[in-house]
């Protein structure tokens, strides 16, 4: 349902037959006060024709048919002002209220879609890092499907690296791996806490002992080799890992079809370094095998020396690598097997989406153009990366523990939980845990959310659990409010008559919401919806401060009333769905 395109076509059809031509463009008024719609293309026009922009407005607005619909007006000094008639509005409330989909439209041409987002490493412990990923893409993996789209998601575990090394030569030296390496004793019970103690004591070893940062080197190559007992131990640790990374993914509300990871991609990367041999693309620099993606313009030497007597490079563009030196696959080797792996197992992929951190972007643009050089992704298929910004600490720094060192997952749960749990107990709320993590994640993925999901933003939980203000509690608590007025009446719904202004209101921040969509959908961002649920909910908060609706004594004024409450709820469930965010019983 789109009345700003009804409007604007109106305006164009009365244009063309006066000479004007179709350039007239609507929006929603920026004085509501004023009008629901505004048109400021008689000032562009009327140049064109030697007129003054009132004078053109008028005779526009002159030449309208008379109509149920609009009243359309020419003010000073040129604008176009369309109020909605009440009549028109009440209609359109009705057929919202009845349209399973409040209003959006599906996609004519729906696409199949592959989004890859989640990116968890096996064998580490998820921490902040990894919270804007899932919520970002289960997201728009919920909006692809609004509109009708094909969504198979995949968290794409980080599953083949270093992290993979490092954690077997920790566990071996500590002979936790003994059953492996010297078929000493039982299997052993991997546990996570194990994990958690020896990555982070690998990681940190690996930067002052060269010759264990060699052995976790080659001990990631004998996993992706899979010579034994090597590969057993990586299986082991890895069933371990991904069970918890499962459990923590559910309870953030993320949700997968797909738990491969880089190991799936490694039956097709011999295929893949043929494909680009054969074609030539390929060729070795320094004992590496490298594809040079460089597009005219970029890599293009300047005056200006290095330190090696080299000059800098304008719009450097680094190669592609593909094998190391010593025959490990990379990073861009294994996502680009991936790409080749997806479209040989998933025909027909309209588009492939990576949800990642937007420093990343460097690397998908290598990526994107080897696939395209190579034929792996075929010329009709995009292949887009949403990068996104960091999640910072008040101090505008990326978010860590007072001790500064990174904040795990768990403790950010707890935190929410905590938090929430503190904001209902003040509301006179006995909380649960449950009802306490509903209310704390809905606050930290609208929190996120709202903001454009390019930019760092603030993670600001005390903000975020605002029961007032743009937040997500506020939508939730509405919804609430809602579901606890129907639940004091026996009166059933009737037909809705729109008559007050705050009733206009709410369906005026109604249209808005369900254009909110379309915008998000073409930008792959979410804070359009979140700002456009919020002025719904405000809207009905407006009209229920003013408004009696238990103990409206005329009943067809009170079913109306009743009818609006369960549009605006429908409304705000719908959102709150795309954005993954659950709707508590109570607050």
């Amino acid at each position: 349902m789109n009345l700003q395109s009804e409007v604007e076509s109106i305006l164009k059809k009365v244009g063309s037959s006066l000479g004007y031509g179709e350039d007239f463009v609507v929006s929603f008024s920026n004085r509501p006060e004023l009008s629901d719609f505004q048109s400021n293309s008689c000032f562009a026009i009327s140049k064109r024709h030697s007129k003054k922009p009132l004078e053109l407005a008028t005779e526009i607005v002159n030449n309208i048919p008379q109509n149920t619909k609009y009243e359309f007006s020419a003010e000073n000094p040129g604008f176009i002002n369309i109020r909605i008639k009440n009549g028109y509005l009440s209609k359109k409330a009705q057929e919202l209220l009845e349209d399973n989909l409040v209003g959006v439209e599906k996609n004519k041409k729906r696409k199949k879609v592959l989004m890859d987002y989640g990116g968890a490493n096996v064998a580490k412990e998820l921490h902040v890092g990894h919270l804007r990923s899932p919520i970002i893409g289960e997201a728009l993996n919920r909006l692809y499907k609004l509109f009708g789209d094909e969504v198979i998601a995949d968290a794409h575990l980080g599953d083949w690296g270093l992290q993979m090394g490092l954690t077997i030569a920790q566990l071996q030296e500590e002979g936790v791996l003994d059953y492996y390496f010297k078929g000493a004793g039982k299997e052993p019970i991997i546990t996570l806490e194990m994990l958690n103690i020896a990555y982070p004591k690998a990681s940190k070893r690996k930067n002052f002992d060269e010759e264990f940062k060699q052995k976790a080197s080659e001990i990631t190559l004998y996993i992706q080799q899979k010579k034994e007992p090597y590969y057993s131990a990586y299986k082991k640790i890895r069933e371990v890992s991904v069970k918890e990374i499962e459990k923590n993914y559910n309870e953030l509300n993320a949700n997968f079809d797909l738990f491969l990871g880089e190991s799936d991609a490694e039956a097709y990367i011999e295929k893949t370094i043929k494909i680009f041999e054969d074609k030539k693309l390929a060729y070795e620099s320094e004992g590496a095998l490298i594809v040079d993606v460089a597009k005219d313009g970029e890599n293009m030497p300047s005056d200006k020396l290095d330190e090696n007597g080299q000059p800098y490079l304008l719009n450097p563009m680094p190669p592609v690598i593909l094998k190391k030196q010593n025959g490990a696959d990379v990073y861009a080797t294994t996502d680009i097997a991936t790409i080749l792996m997806r479209n040989e197992t998933i025909k027909d992929l309209d588009e492939i989406i990576y949800v990642v951190d937007g420093r990343q972007s460097s690397h998908f643009e290598r990526v994107f153009r080897a696939c395209k050089m190579a034929g792996i992704s075929p010329a009709e298929q995009e292949l887009l990366h949403v990068g996104f910004g960091t999640m910072n600490g008040k101090d505008g720094k990326p978010f860590k523990t007072r001790e500064g060192t990174t904040v795990k997952l768990a403790d950010v749960v707890n935190l929410l939980i905590e938090k929430a749990s503190e904001k209902l107990r003040s509301n006179g709320v006995k909380p649960s845990r449950e009802l306490a993590l509903k209310i704390g994640l809905g606050a930290m993925r609208f929190g996120d959310l709202s903001n454009t999901v390019t930019k760092d933003y603030v993670f600001d939980l005390d903000k975020f659990l605002s029961f007032e203000g743009k937040t997500g509690p506020y939508i939730q608590y509405t919804v609430a409010r809602i579901n606890s007025i129907m639940a004091k009446t026996n009166c059933q719904g009737g037909e809705i008559k729109i008559e007050s202004d705050e009733e206009r209101k709410i369906l005026i921040s109604l249209l808005k919401l369900i254009g909110a969509y379309q915008v998000c959908y073409k930008e792959n961002s979410l804070n359009t919806l979140c700002s456009a649920s919020y002025d719904l909910a405000s809207a009905f908060s407006t009209f229920y401060n003013n408004h009696h609706i238990l103990n409206e004594k005329k009943v067809e004024r009170k079913k109306s009333y009743l009818s609006l409450c369960e549009l605006v709820k429908k409304a705000l469930v719908q959102a709150l769905y795309v954005l993954a965010i659950d709707i508590p019983d109570r607050m």
